[in-house]
């Protein structure tokens, strides 16, 4: 159990549903402090929250100071969640002053502290995608950002070697996270156009037999912990690909969401991508309407990213112990149980006929 002895653990980014979980993961052993722009609407036990803005070298001061008072300097692990996303693939200036800027601004304050260890969480799309569906992406695969948010994970990386001085450094190249709630915007925008039978659930511009690799929130919670308790025995610089090994084509996913949503089989017709473009830039000029498929994202809709997860096994003991292909049944049967709440839930428009 926790006690005032016990050693500290920083989470930015702590009230997003990754940083919520985390927190009450390791609130029974740390002193876990989370940081924020805003404090969570509900406290949890043996977390304590701070106000922070990592935009700011003014709020990063005050609440490093107000830790080194009341804590001391000595921090064993900082999580780093904290970034700008923004699924539209538009360019942000928010991508520069926090994902990199954040990232920048908090490395070089920490090297007044004795920091065990940072941990980044990076993206898997930051990495150029294998181009064969029988290949494995690795640590040492070529890195190819296509987008803005990625491409802010790369010039975080960067900084991060450039700043980190003797502070060691992980990096988890994650996957996409979901859980049995959903909570993945492709895998909830997917499930939402196949529930109302929208004209793009039954059309793909790519080959159906690639995928994209996800991980389970639980899962990567475990794997954070692991990180943690491995401080002292991992090098300066580690990077780890954190996924499930097995990727669930895009084919598949497509079939089995129609299947489990409609009990039946769900036809998929292969298009061009020229028409899928077309139809994608047709659709954003509707009054009114709001397409999650933009034309920029055609060219990605059949990028493969299997993992190889060998480092992780070795180095941190990490195996998934879930499957997205044996979760996919209690997501939607969490939808059909409360189609409004899941929802919500997911950030997602609530169709007409389940208001």
């Amino acid at each position: 159990m926790q006690t005032d002895s016990s050693p500290v653990v920083l989470v930015t980014g702590s009230t997003g549903l990754i940083g919520t979980r985390i927190v009450r993961a390791l609130a029974d052993d740390f002193r876990v402090i989370g940081l924020d722009v805003k404090k969570p609407p509900e406290k949890i036990a043996g977390a304590e929250f701070m106000e922070c803005d990592l935009t700011s070298d003014e709020s990063v001061d005050q609440v490093l100071a107000s830790i080194r008072s009341e804590h001391g300097d000595h921090i064993a692990s900082v999580i780093h969640l904290a970034a700008y996303y923004d699924f539209s693939g538009e360019p942000s200036p928010l991508y520069d002053k926090l994902t990199v800027g954040g990232t920048k601004r908090l490395i070089q304050k920490l090297q007044a502290f004795d920091v065990d260890q940072f941990v980044f969480s990076s993206t898997l799309l930051m990495m150029a995608p294998a181009a064969e569906t029988d290949a494995l992406l690795t640590e040492d695969s070529p890195v190819d950002a296509e987008w803005a948010y990625p491409q802010s994970k790369v010039d975080a990386e960067k900084v991060l070697r450039e700043e980190r001085g003797d502070i060691p450094v992980v990096i988890l190249r994650l996957a996409g996270v979901y859980d049995e709630g959903g909570h993945s915007l492709p895998v909830g925008q997917q499930i939402s156009r196949i529930y109302q039978k929208e004209l793009e659930s039954f059309m793909f511009p790519g080959d159906q037999n690639r995928g994209q690799a996800l991980v389970h929130l639980d899962d990567l919670v475990d794997c954070v912990a692991r990180v943690i308790a491995k401080r002292g025995a991992l090098d300066p610089w580690e990077v780890f690909l954190i996924a499930e090994p097995d990727v669930v084509s895009y084919g598949e996913l497509q079939d089995r969401i129609g299947e489990l949503l409609h009990d039946k089989e769900w036809p998929t017709i292969r298009i061009p991508k020229a028409v899928a473009k077309a139809g994608a830039w047709a659709k954003e000029q509707l009054p009114g309407a709001e397409s999650f498929i933009k034309p920029w994202m055609v060219d990605l809709a059949d990028q493969h990213y299997p993992v190889d997860i060998a480092r992780a096994r070795q180095r941190l003991g990490w195996e998934p112990r879930h499957r997205l292909r044996d979760t996919l049944d209690r997501i939607i049967a969490k939808l059909k149980d409360d189609p409004k709440a899941w929802f919500e839930e997911n950030q997602l428009p609530v169709p007409e006929e389940v208001k």
